[in-house]
């Protein structure tokens, strides 16, 4: 009886753990025009739904352009002050190196919030090996 009771107990200390597990999501943007404004309004979403989720957002190719020093949506509104702000609430953004060199790129044309990964497709893979939720917004 008492190996019962330890093993309902165990049971129910990882069902508890499941439960709350922190949500760990990666956002995929690879084209800023078509992806970029709608990619954060989601993300904002997601974190104003679930304030404990983990994001990393993943650029590459012209996905990348949201992230550059100056950047304006559609509407001419700079991407610096909502990138800033989910920054802030502990979204991290990673541009690739591979796209940067294709580009002619540097890192220091763009946003501080940016933070920079050897290869952008690699991450991506790396990310939902470890578990993370993918989305292409």
């Amino acid at each position: 009886m008492r190996i019962w009771k330890t093993l309902a107990g165990l049971v129910l200390a990882m069902a508890a753990s499941v439960a709350m597990a922190q949500d760990t999501v990666v956002y995929h943007i690879s084209d800023s025009a078509e992806q970029a404004l709608g990619g954060l309004r989601n993300v904002k979403n997601h974190l104003d739904t679930d304030p404990g989720a983990r994001i990393t957002v993943v650029t590459h190719a012209t996905g990348v352009d949201f992230l550059m020093e100056g950047a304006k949506d559609k509407n001419g509104s700079l991407y610096a002050g909502p990138v800033a702000a989910l920054k802030a609430r502990g979204v991290n953004f990673e541009v690739c190196e591979i796209t940067l060199a294709n580009r002619n790129l540097k890192k220091s044309q763009f946003i501080l919030e940016a933070d920079f990964t050897p290869s952008g497709v690699v991450r991506l893979t790396k990310l939902q090996k470890q578990g993370f939720a993918y989305i292409k917004p």
